[in-house]
């Protein structure tokens, strides 16, 4: 059984991917918990707070779905995050954006994420082609990063363009 601030967690991601950080209110909030507004605040604390517990939990998901070995399978990893958890874009950068990077409590947590994302992706550049290679792990962020939103209107063929692309780009840097 789920404790209450998993319960919360689990509704406020939702709402947040769905609808924004600034459009999700705390009604919706308790609403969509099934709890009372002071119940909401005694576990979340505040909505900064809260947002910043869901992308904490996200980051763990999404981050253990890219313990792979290889360029390929790190686009494999992103078209089934799209497949199963949708197609709305980076919930990181959106909520930076909505918030204008001035919530400390958002800014701390997207900015961690990113920095231990582009070490992900260097280290799994470097397992892919037997050494590291910073330019070809920056390419491979930005064509990941790109093909994340331009999913949202392109949906999983943008990730499969990408992985295509990041592929040429591995091949070329084995030679």
């Amino acid at each position: 059984m789920m404790d209450l601030t998993s319960k919360l967690t689990a509704a406020a991601e939702q709402l947040f991917d769905r609808h924004g950080y600034t459009a999700t209110g705390m009604d919706r909030l308790t609403q969509a918990a099934g709890m009372s507004s002071r119940t909401l605040y005694k576990h979340a604390g505040s909505k900064a707070r809260l947002m910043a517990r869901v992308l904490t939990e996200r980051d763990a998901r999404f981050m253990a779905r890219l313990d792979v070995q290889s360029v390929d399978a790190l686009f494999a990893a992103l078209e089934d995050w799209v497949r199963i958890e949708g197609n709305r874009g980076c919930l990181f950068l959106r909520s930076l954006a909505e918030t204008g990077g001035v919530t400390p409590e958002i800014a701390e947590v997207v900015l961690a994420h990113k920095s231990m994302f582009q070490q992900r992706v260097s280290a799994v550049v470097a397992a892919d082609i037997g050494r590291e290679a910073p330019l070809l792990a920056e390419r491979v962020l930005v064509l990941f990063e790109g093909a994340t939103h331009a999913a949202v209107y392109r949906g999983v063929r943008a990730v499969s363009a990408a992985r295509t692309a990041a592929a040429v780009l591995v091949e070329g840097a084995r030679r």
